[in-house]
């Protein structure tokens, strides 16, 4: 099954999750309400995530004066990209990450970090900017935040739900279930849409690595990127983000604890890096197992929802 069809298949499944969360949570008007209030949020995610998230991280416009190099960088891969030139923003952040924004190629936005800045080589920089305007080109900028409101909107619902199973519930005729049913679901449904998110975040970064492979014309380039971004946030703190935003940037810019990996918005670092080299061909590849084979199988399973 191609990417394109599995994020599909992913998104119908969220939102068919969604409506019937909203069912046994709160019956016809629960599964009313649910719908509404996820086609709200996602209407308003469309027009202002871009200038939320950018806000959020302080990011800060960039002119060509003030960043040529960086420009005729991103100049470049856009004409070989055959898209429009996106705005760019830098972020005033030490740890290097980088993200891409915006409801579409013509208000699409390019941010770095300084911290990228400083350690990457021009070459590595490419394809880290080539991996970014991939997503914008797959329009993955707004499959991902219209998978994390989604999720957002079921995490909502079941903390609605939570409070009405601590107030007495639903009676059974209303559609509801009863309190053990509204406290089980409360706490279950945000797992399940988590996991489905995530599913289709990795599936796209996936994607994201080969298309922006085929801009620069080599894998090296990003190859080497994700090596030095991996080597640096096994090594230093992790950057200050929100767990909200986490799946928009080229690494995981939280905590990469063991247990943390298996629900992480990010294949592992090794598996695309195996992937753009040519060296294997996913999470089934790695040969060397260490303690924690559990934890890894459980990645691999979330893994194969999103490879290919």
């Amino acid at each position: 099954m191609s990417n394109q069809i599995r994020t599909t298949f992913l998104l119908a499944l969220m939102t068919v999750f969604i409506v019937l969360v909203g069912n046994v949570l709160g019956g016809r008007q629960g599964m009313i309400i649910a719908f509404v209030f996820a086609g709200g949020m996602n209407f308003f995610s469309y027009w202002y995530s871009d200038k939320i998230v950018l806000k959020m991280y302080r990011a800060v416009e960039a002119s060509p004066q003030q960043a040529p190099e960086l420009y005729r960088m991103v100049e470049q891969l856009t004409r070989q990209a055959d898209m429009p030139m996106p705005k760019i923003y830098i972020i005033p952040n030490d740890a290097p990450n980088a993200f891409a924004t915006g409801r579409n190629p013509d208000n699409a936005v390019v941010a770095v970090t300084q911290g990228l800045l400083r350690i990457m080589n021009p070459e590595e920089i490419m394809g880290v900017l080539a991996h970014e305007l991939a997503h914008v080109k797959n329009r993955d900028t707004l499959i991902q935040t219209i998978a994390a409101t989604m999720a957002g909107a079921v995490m909502m619902l079941a903390t609605m739900a939570r409070w009405s199973a601590f107030f007495g519930g639903r009676s059974d005729d209303e559609g509801g279930g009863n309190m053990i049913v509204l406290l089980v679901m409360s706490f279950l449904a945000p797992l399940a849409a988590a996991l489905i998110q995530m599913a289709i975040s990795r599936s796209r970064e996936y994607q994201a690595d080969a298309t922006g492979a085929r801009f620069m014309g080599s894998a090296d380039g990003l190859a080497d990127a994700l090596e030095k971004l991996g080597t640096y946030s096994s090594r230093r703190t992790p950057m200050a983000a929100s767990p909200a935003t986490a799946h928009m940037f080229i690494v995981n810019p939280l905590s990469g604890q063991r247990l943390a990996g298996l629900f992480s918005t990010h294949p592992p670092l090794e598996d695309r890096i195996a992937r753009l080299r040519g060296t294997g061909s996913g999470p089934k590849s790695d040969n060397n197992r260490q303690p924690g084979h559990g934890i890894e199988q459980g990645k691999a399973f979330w893994d194969s929802l999103s490879g290919k």
